[in-house]
């Protein structure tokens, strides 16, 4: 259920932007141990100069593999959540090869009330999830 929006640059490939989602997903699953078919990802693609991403004085290098993930989720733990940004990294790094510096993730949390997955429902008050 957790919805994750990405942001880069635009000029990845294709098989780039899908090895980018998979890896993403894996790490969703392992952190928030929600189902395989749990999966909505939306990739946003930019020009160079509309995405300036710092680093908030941190230190960090940025490089034009950037990434900005964007997770709206219901309430997690803060355990969770970390658990969730070091997976994301781990897997992102490993099968992409993209750096950790590029690696920027915001996770904002809301109730049951705020999802409907169609049928015009709330299909977490209705008890059908």
């Amino acid at each position: 259920m957790p919805l994750m929006r990405f942001d880069v640059i635009e000029g990845r490939s294709k098989e780039d932007l899908k090895k980018l989602l998979d890896a993403a997903h894996r790490g969703m699953v392992d952190a928030f141990e929600v189902p395989e078919k749990d999966r909505y990802q939306i990739v946003h693609q930019h020009a160079p100069e509309e995405m300036i991403i710092e680093d908030t004085g941190l230190g960090f290098t940025r490089s034009e593999n950037v990434v900005l993930i964007s997770v709206t989720s219901k309430q997690r733990t803060e355990e969770q959540k970390k658990a969730l940004y070091s997976h994301l990294v781990k897997e992102i790094r490993e099968q992409c090869g993209i750096s950790e510096e590029d690696i920027m993730i915001s996770l904002v949390s809301n109730g049951d009330a705020d999802w409907s997955f169609g049928m015009g429902e709330a299909q977490f008050l209705t008890g059908k999830l």
